[in-house]
């Protein structure tokens, strides 16, 4: 069970960053464009931030290009090329081999943990390898996403690979809100769909 309020732990670190002027690196997972934008917004004063697109669980092939492409295009526009971002290739095989077996499991359940923790997991042996003082992901700005669950699985992550987790829970104070606004000033392209094929099949039921 998680017992660690992630809206104070995140305020906590950056009281702390302010305190001492110092930022810390973050390797943020984005699993959008439009996701990332509030995201980016508040924590690019507290944090050298590089943002990690690696969702695998985006279907077809060419809605994840599109998306990372949009990614890569917001950043730089928003942010200029300080925020430097990685996009990993699409390697849609690790998402069908984590979710084996979950395949008719209903959004928000099993089959949705499985694929944060790949995607989680994937992001957090990146942030190891690099020396990141923290990581974590812009999943839960989405009303769709459990924040809970998204936060359970990035701490047993970072039980496991010694790097910190940002706990978070970016809808709150409005972040969902500011992720709209943002994406109409800057006309980023909002997909209708979570990103994997069963999402895909329930949003056309």
């Amino acid at each position: 069970m998680l017992k660690i309020n992630p809206t104070q732990f995140l305020e906590s670190v950056i009281k702390e960053i302010e305190q001492t002027g110092v930022k810390k690196s973050l390797l943020l997972h984005s699993c959008c464009a439009p996701c990332s934008s509030y995201v980016l917004e508040y924590l690019n004063n507290f944090f050298d931030i590089t943002v990690f697109y690696y969702n695998p669980n985006i279907y077809p092939e060419e809605e994840y290009l599109k998306r990372a492409e949009e990614q890569v295009k917001f950043t730089e526009v928003f942010l200029g090329k300080d925020v430097k971002v990685i996009t990993e290739e699409h390697r849609d095989k690790e998402f069908y081999d984590a979710v084996k077996g979950l395949e008719s499991e209903p959004e928000g359940g099993a089959r949705c943990r499985e694929c944060f923790r790949l995607r989680l997991s994937e992001t957090a042996k990146f942030a190891k390898e690099y020396k990141f003082d923290y990581f974590t992901t812009t999943l839960s700005i989405s009303p769709h996403k459990n924040a809970k669950v998204l936060n359970e699985v990035g701490g047993e992550i970072a039980d496991k690979t010694g790097v910190p987790y940002l706990y978070s829970d970016f809808k709150k104070k409005n972040g969902y809100l500011r992720s709209t606004e943002i994406s109409k000033q800057y006309g980023i392209y909002r997909q209708d769909y979570c990103g994997c094929v069963f999402s895909m099949k329930k949003q056309v039921e």
